[in-house]
């Protein structure tokens, strides 16, 4: 038997002002995009905010439907919404936040595996890290790269 041991860096911080880049401005559009989320079933609002190459900021958030799963979660409808009007443009970063039971939520909110896939495509064709940065109000932690939140991806080669 081989073992394998894979190693992440993830990044703390207490407060916004202490974030690399635009990240506080990014938080701050996250945690707005949460009120504008459709979420009557769940009641947890999810906001994303996300920086582009080209200096473009773009949100999203999350959007139920009671045919669940047919509803989307708002980092994959930043980035659908990013990648079809800005194909081509490399993400540099994501912000996101949710809301619930009346307040932000104190820990970080993570993407889920569906989100963390799409987001490392997107960072693998575009051969660029995206930095991820997720908000909780008592603490925000942060990867340098989609990689570390998916260290062992779905991949299928399609070229010979």
């Amino acid at each position: 038997m081989k073992a394998e041991e894979l190693r992440i860096t993830i990044y703390s911080y207490e407060n916004t002002t202490e974030l690399p880049g635009i990240g506080a401005e990014l938080i701050r559009l996250a945690k707005e995009a949460t009120k504008k989320a459709w979420a009557p079933y769940s009641q947890f609002r999810v906001g994303a905010a996300l920086e582009l190459e080209n200096g473009e900021i773009i949100t999203g958030n999350n959007q139920e439907n009671i045919a669940f799963p047919s509803g989307l979660c708002a980092e994959r409808v930043a980035l659908f919404y990013a990648g079809s009007q800005h194909p081509g443009v490399a993400i540099k970063r994501i912000a996101l936040a949710a809301y619930a039971d009346g307040r932000f939520v104190a820990k970080p909110v993570y993407p889920c595996g569906d989100c963390r896939q799409v987001l490392l495509e997107h960072e693998n064709r575009v051969k660029q890290p995206v930095e991820v940065i997720m908000y909780g109000e008592d603490e925000i932690k942060l990867v340098k790269s989609v990689s570390d939140l998916l260290p062992l991806p779905f991949d299928y080669n399609l070229t010979p």
